[in-house]
C-alpha cells in the first residue's frame, strides 16, 4: 500500500499541471489578443521613446 501512497502526490500534481497547460493554450488568441497585442506594442513604444528622449549617453 505504500507504493499507493508515493504515487498519488506526483499524479495529483501531473494532472494539475496538464490542466494548467491546456488552460493556458486555450487563452492564446481569440476575442483579446488584438487587445493585449496592441498594450504590448504601445508599451514598447513608449520605452523605446522615452530611450530616445534620454539620449545615448545620459542613463
Amino acid at each position: 500500500m505504500d507504493y499507493v501512497s508515493a504515487l498519488v502526490p506526483p499524479i495529483v500534481m501531473a494532472a494539475f499541471f496538464i490542466g494548467v497547460v491546456r488552460v493556458i493554450v486555450k487563452t492564446q488568441g481569440g476575442a483579446a489578443k488584438a487587445k493585449e497585442d496592441a498594450a504590448v506594442d504601445a508599451a514598447l513604444a513608449r520605452a523605446e521613446g522615452a530611450r530616445q528622449v534620454s539620449g545615448p549617453g545620459q542613463a
